[in-house]
């Protein structure tokens, strides 16, 4: 069977084209954990957040969860995140696990608070909202209904 050179050489092009393309994705997704100082916070559930998904406050990346276990004392999820360091969280920071849209991925909203002190490194989020499904809230949504007539 006789090869073609030209075919060897678009081939060739395909590769390196691809190739291209790959690092420009790789360059432009910003894939690395945000690099700073780490804070905890306890859920009751989760809800599929996954370890690398962002931490938000006001729409914004501001850190990135890094680690989530199991609190064996209160059977609560503790998730673990990196903030950036410029980004000083005060005391009474409120953190939620949210969905970005009926089928995107979920990350933590932060709504910080008003107090002077601020969180340290290694500190606690005291007030936290737990995950609410799309089960949850339909469930929420049949008994308020049904009830709503008694």
């Amino acid at each position: 069977m006789k090869r073609n050179p030209i075919e060897t050489v678009l081939g060739a092009v395909v590769l390196v084209v691809a190739a291209m393309f790959l690092a420009f994705a790789y360059s432009i997704a910003d894939l690395q954990a945000v690099a700073g100082y780490e804070v905890k916070a306890n859920f009751l559930k989760v809800g599929g957040l996954e370890r690398g998904s962002d931490v938000r406050i006001s729409g914004i990346d501001v850190g990135t969860v890094t680690g989530q276990t199991l609190d064996p004392s209160t059977f609560q999820a503790q998730v673990v995140m990196s903030i950036a360091p410029d980004v000083k969280l005060p005391a009474d920071t409120e953190a939620s696990i949210v969905s970005d849209g009926l089928l995107g991925g979920k990350y933590i909203n932060l709504v910080p608070g008003r107090a002077q002190q601020q969180i340290a490194a290694g500190g606690v989020i005291a007030k936290t909202k737990d995950y609410q499904s799309l089960e949850d809230l339909v469930g929420q949504i049949i008994f308020l209904a049904t009830n709503s007539g008694q």
